[in-house]
């Protein structure tokens, strides 16, 4: 059995889990050091008032009759009263001179401390009974005798105060972590109600309704980033759609004619017997079929690996002058049957993959050959800049209008289909595609009646 992975928390869950762990520590360190401080003063106090106690039995120990008059003190107390302060004197001879009554059963001299050099010990709690005593021994010289003091001080009072103020700062402290987990929840839920709403706008974009868009406006700052990235995606995705549509019946188009013809000829073979030249004249016109599905093909996949990035091209400097020589010396045999001249201008070196550039360049020469009439001249020249280097072709052809600029680097577009029934409107694509892989660019420059000028930018080796 496989185990299904955790399910991640959400933002709002990890917020409010985040958000209600801070409040919850800094009022803990609030209410801890506020206890501390409120606990640390009356115990401070305690010990204050207990070492005043201490210091005027001495100062009454030392008064003629004092003894007496402790011991009269002590005796004098009230039935009932609460007592505060437990005294007991103990003589030279270990002999208890006064104590207050019942202190034996509570507080045994045993329990005490002995007197440090300092004549006074430090504070002792002792516990008995439920009761919470600081217990303290002193000793004083009377007479050149040692009296023994032991006060205890009964502390239960603050030891269920000091308890009841912890629970209560603890009740505090729970309540004030509920409240900041509701503001916390709350804060989280109007903080995300923007990408609440953006999730709906989102889920309701289709394959059909690629043309809406968030309104980029009306979002916090941090969102509308993401608004705007969103639309930007939204805009590509469909330009790429409509594009794809597009190429599918362009496509569908530009294979049905030459299957059209293969199948036509061979039926129109087969309708009767022929000559043997007749079947040849059928076949190499199937052939010549076969061959512009081929190149098509050809073209298609180029154009699918340069856009899916696996094209891999092997950059070199090359001399531009000769590379655009050697292409104009393989179309000269063509260009000199219709008396149009190739003119070779410039000198830069083009840093570029050797096979795809002879190709890009290539298709375009084959192109303006196409479209330059009898007696005119095309002129390829090469020119470095700063950055670039630019390869340009002109023609001296019909020129192309200029609404149809903006697409002539679109697969299977054709200013006019019926002036080129033999191209397939891939050549100026696969250009771009090869420009493209170079990290430049490729545009065209044309009037109608005018000529065209195809321009091709190509990085400079940095």
């Amino acid at each position: 059995m496989f185990s299904n992975p955790t399910k991640p928390r959400s933002i709002a869950t990890q917020l409010i889990l985040l958000f209600t762990l801070a409040a919850a520590i800094l009022l803990s360190c609030a209410l801890g050091g506020f206890y501390w401080l409120v606990v640390r003063h009356a115990f401070a106090e305690d010990n204050a008032v207990l070492e005043d106690k201490i210091r005027a039995l001495r100062t009454e120990l030392k008064e003629p009759d004092g003894l007496a008059a402790i011991n009269q003190e002590l005796k004098s107390r009230r039935a009932g009263e609460p007592e505060i302060y437990w005294v007991r004197i103990i003589g030279p001879q270990s002999e208890i001179e006064a104590e207050t009554p019942r202190m034996r059963e509570v507080l045994p001299v045993a329990v005490f401390a002995t007197p440090t050099e300092s004549l006074l010990s430090p504070p002792k709690n002792y516990r008995t009974g439920g009761r919470l005593f600081s217990l303290v021994t002193a000793s004083e010289f009377v007479d050149s005798r040692v009296y023994t003091i032991q006060v205890g001080q009964d502390r239960s009072e603050d030891e269920r105060f000091r308890s009841r103020f912890g629970l209560l700062l603890l009740i505090t402290l729970a309540l004030g972590t509920l409240i900041f987990a509701a503001i916390a929840i709350n804060v989280t839920s109007t903080g995300l109600r923007p990408l609440r709403q953006m999730t709906q706008l989102v889920g309701r974009v289709s394959s059909a309704h690629l043309s809406e868009r968030l309104a980029t406006t009306g979002w916090p700052s941090e969102i509308q980033p993401l608004a705007v990235a969103f639309d930007d995606m939204l805009a590509r995705l469909e330009d790429s759609f409509t594009r794809l549509s597009q190429f599918s019946a362009d496509l569908a188009h530009e294979l049905r004619t030459p299957i059209a013809n293969l199948l036509g000829e061979a039926q129109v073979g087969l309708s009767r017997a022929r000559q043997p030249q007749e079947y040849r004249a059928i076949i190499e016109s199937g052939v010549a079929e076969c061959e512009r599905l081929a190149g098509i093909i050809d073209n298609l996949l180029f154009l699918a690996r340069a856009e899916a990035a696996r094209q891999e091209i092997h950059l070199s400097t090359l001399d531009g002058r000769s590379v655009i020589e050697k292409i104009a010396a393989y179309y000269q045999p063509i260009a000199e049957e219709r008396h149009i001249g190739i003119r070779c201008l410039g000198q830069a070196e083009v840093f570029a993959d050797p096979v795809l550039f002879d190709r890009a360049l290539n298709n375009i020469v084959e192109n303006a050959l196409r479209f330059t009439p009898d007696g005119s001249e095309i002129a390829i020249t090469v020119q470095a800049g700063e950055t670039f280097t630019q390869v340009s072709v002109k023609d001296a052809g019909p020129g192309i209008p200029d609404e149809h600029l903006p697409r002539v680097f679109d697969r299977f577009y054709r200013v006019d289909p019926s002036r080129t029934p033999s191209g397939s409107g891939l050549g100026l694509a696969l250009v771009k595609s090869i420009v493209e892989l170079h990290r430049g660019s490729a545009k065209i420059e044309s009037q109608s009646g005018r000529g065209a000028t195809v321009v091709l930018s190509f990085p400079s080796k940095t």
